[in-house]
């Protein structure tokens, strides 16, 4: 076994063991802490890969600045830790309806599964040569020529994802004072500041 293998071998097993830690750590920064050495351990297998650009992108996005985002609320956020565990206690049975559903689901998947007779080769050469094409330029390929129409389904089912959660967290409060913006723009000058002649000694 080479360099590589121990390589792949330390950063599978490391992206393993950060996933698991991020689901069963009870501390909310410290779940943030093991995902985040799971997108390293993944970047370190993708360049093991020759998919150097796509490690880039994941340590560069996911883990410079999503995790950090997730790191600054998680920490700026007062959540009552033990009464949120509280709550989430009550709907095991459900989780684990759920998780028996989609264990059921995998079985049907995988269970009449029949390989194509492309596979083989398929997986034999799944990117071009690197001496011939670079691997962004094969991953651009790939993903704005032979998939674009797939590309733009996930970006629109992410647009939708994102104003479904604008629509439920948006809450309207009558007790809440709202800016007002046109109301603002059209205001009178003479209307907005009103002068008080204080006379000495007098108070207002």
């Amino acid at each position: 076994m080479g360099v590589a293998g121990l390589a792949f071998y330390l950063f599978a097993i490391t992206s393993l063991v950060g996933a698991a830690m991020t689901v069963v750590s009870k501390n909310p920064v410290h779940s943030v802490l093991w995902l985040i050495s799971a997108f390293l351990s993944a970047a370190g297998l993708f360049i093991l890969l020759g998919a150097e650009f796509v490690a880039m992108l994941l340590v560069i996005v996911y883990v410079g600045a999503v995790m950090v985002l997730f790191l600054f609320v998680v920490m700026m956020l007062d959540v009552d830790y033990e009464e949120l565990r509280g709550q989430m206690a009550k709907y095991v049975p459900l989780a684990l309806f759920i998780g028996i559903i989609f264990l059921m689901n995998l079985g049907l998947a995988f269970g009449p599964w029949e390989f194509s007779e492309t596979a083989g080769n398929l997986r034999a050469a799944p990117a071009p040569d690197p001496g011939e094409v670079h691997n962004t330029a094969a991953l651009g390929r790939l993903i704005y020529d032979d998939y674009i129409y797939l590309f733009q389904a996930a970006g629109l089912i992410l647009l939708v994802a994102m104003i479904g959660a604008i629509v439920l967290t948006l809450r309207h409060r009558k007790d809440v004072k709202r800016q007002n913006v046109v109301e603002q723009m059209h205001r009178d000058p003479a209307k907005a500041m009103e002068l008080k002649d204080v006379k000495p000694g007098q108070g207002l």
